[in-house]
């Protein structure tokens, strides 16, 4: 069998459309992020779906930065958060009530995250501004509250679609997670310029677009919205097969993938530090048979520390 590529953001463009987009597929890197943990299926699902929005956002970044997506809200899945490091680095968690999680008849995204909100952030690094978008979670899937995003604070037409799920496979594990997801936007008629940054602006202001602009990106999005779940998960499947069957009749240009890689920005250093930023009795709270144990959120890593391994220097007088 030839091997296909897996774990790759796709930047691609329409030029006779005026679109550009990307295509995310995720193979073992998702799987390796849900198998650091036992959630639910709903929950895996619904994780992997982030990853891979998370992943597709991300890889825009222009420099050593990060991206992150967090929503917080009332429902079974309060927290969930997602973030990617460039140039390819990504992770995530999920917070839930198990109980709650159990309950539902229809555990759809839905369902799962209730109401709250959606935060998108750039964070540029020690000493940069960070820029944040926030929009609303009101029973929204993560789909449409990106979209909502999009519309409110980029002001881009966009249209996306995103999957998750179980495969068979040979191997040590018989089931496997696969994410994917595709988008596109419409953008300014200003000729073959590739991969388009998060935030870009639309028609240059007091420039209104045409008719035929306008067709051309109700072709784009209807076009995209013929896009199966199977076609965005099955390995078999190319990005580039899946792009030619939707946009050949006016020619699809892809631009140089890149590549994912599951990675936790955890360390033992990084631990001992913010525990040593706690007080004495926090940390005393902490001990258990006189150890204290940390486990990554994101990684599942255990550390163990002895509580003078963590006490703050003190300054010399």
């Amino acid at each position: 069998m030839t091997n296909l590529p897996d774990n790759t953001v796709m930047p691609f463009e329409i030029k006779p459309l005026g679109v550009r987009g990307r295509i995310v597929r995720l193979g073992n890197v998702v799987d390796d992020i849900l198998h650091k943990h036992d959630y639910p299926a709903p929950v895996s699902a619904l994780l992997a779906e982030a990853v891979a929005l998370t992943a597709m956002l991300g890889a825009s970044l222009k420099f050593d930065g990060k991206f992150i997506l967090q929503t917080n809200s009332d429902g079974p899945v309060d927290l969930l958060v997602a973030d990617f490091s460039a140039p390819g680095g990504i992770r995530g968690y999920a917070r839930f009530d198990a109980d709650m999680v159990a309950k539902l008849k229809s555990p759809t995204p839905q369902a799962l995250l209730g109401k709250g909100h959606l935060a998108m952030t750039i964070d540029q690094g020690v000493g940069m501004e960070r820029y944040q978008g926030i929009v609303s979670l009101g029973g929204v899937s993560l789909t449409e509250a990106a979209l909502g995003y999009f519309q409110q604070s980029e002001q881009i037409p966009t249209r996306l679609r995103l999957a998750a799920g179980v495969l068979a496979q040979r191997g040590a594990r018989p089931e496997a997670w696969r994410a994917g997801a595709i988008m596109v936007q419409h953008l300014p008629r200003h000729g073959g310029i590739s991969p388009m940054p998060l935030h870009s602006g639309d028609v240059p202001e007091g420039k209104e677009e045409t008719v035929v602009e306008d067709d051309h990106w109700v072709k784009a999005r209807l076009l995209l919205d013929t896009v199966e779940d199977h076609e965005l998960l099955d390995p078999l499947v190319t990005p580039e097969e899946l792009l030619y069957r939707l946009y050949h009749e006016d020619g699809v240009t892809v631009y140089p993938a890149v590549t994912l890689e599951r990675h936790c920005t955890c360390s033992r250093d990084k631990v001992g530090d913010l525990l040593k930023s706690f007080s004495d009795d926090d940390r005393a709270a902490m001990k258990t048979n006189g150890i204290i144990d940390v486990t990554c959120e994101f990684c599942s890593t255990h550390y163990q520390f002895a509580p003078e391994e963590v006490e703050p220097e003190t300054q010399p007088q």
